[in-house]
């Protein structure tokens, strides 16, 4: 496991949102984390980022602690955070939002480019001299993606991914994550599109109230009619 969190519990002032999450992810693999909205999907992702720091529980990444650790020097680390609300530079171009985010390991063998992720998202590259804040949704978010991935992280952490989003474009979306990890990718994702991250993931977390309730394969879970009604029908 690269990434193992072990009983952290995150609160947002005197608003406690985590009680003792724990999850691990391989290496290589897609894990899910879903649950109804309000259920800690998004502050999970935020405390191992370092956005919410965790005031008690571990967070180790490949061994190493990053419980406390601010959130630069984490993703110096490996990790990289797509946002929910994509935060992309409206009045930068596409080339000058990826061009910012570049890291000098960029231009090593199998480093993530500019051209690179135009591989990846070819809609993004005829629009490369067109401002972020011009794009569509669908758009921003394959920009916002790319421009993670510029940071060459060996964990991508995405939230909501899917939100707000056309299903012929959460298709194309879901196609372009199987690429990622078809190349060695690891990602961690939160989203309440249950199919769509059932179809993408190798494991599953459910949150209720801040608590794992349910983890296991997508397999088990898919056969488990009970476990499904109990913790995603409304």
């Amino acid at each position: 496991m690269i990434l193992e969190v072990n009983e952290i519990y995150s609160a947002y002032g005197l608003s406690q949102i985590l009680f003792g999450i724990s999850l691990n992810v391989a290496e290589g693999e897609i894990v899910c984390l879903l649950g109804r909205n309000g259920v800690g999907k998004t502050t999970t992702l935020r405390s191992i980022m370092g956005l919410t720091p965790p005031h008690a529980g571990s967070i180790r990444w490949k061994g190493e602690e990053i419980a406390g650790k601010p959130s630069h020097r984490i993703a110096r680390m490996g990790i990289g955070f797509v946002w929910e609300d994509r935060r992309i530079f409206s009045d930068l171009t596409v080339w000058e939002n990826l061009d910012v985010a570049i890291k000098s390991e960029g231009t090593k063998k199998n480093g993530w480019t500019i051209e690179r992720v135009f591989e990846l998202f070819p809609a993004l590259e005829p629009l490369r001299n067109r401002r972020g804040g011009f794009l569509s949704g669908g758009e921003q978010q394959m920009l916002t993606i790319a421009r993670v991935l510029m940071g060459n992280p060996q964990l991508l952490l995405l939230d909501e991914p899917s939100e707000g989003l056309a299903p012929v474009v959460i298709k194309h979306l879901g196609q372009q994550i199987s690429i990622l990890k078809d190349e060695g990718m690891t990602l961690l994702i939160s989203e309440q599109n249950t199919k769509f991250a059932l179809d993408l993931s190798d494991r599953l977390y459910i949150l209720e109230k801040g608590e794992v309730r349910y983890e296991g394969s997508v397999d088990e879970f898919q056969k488990d009619e009970a476990a499904y009604k109990a913790y995603l029908t409304l």
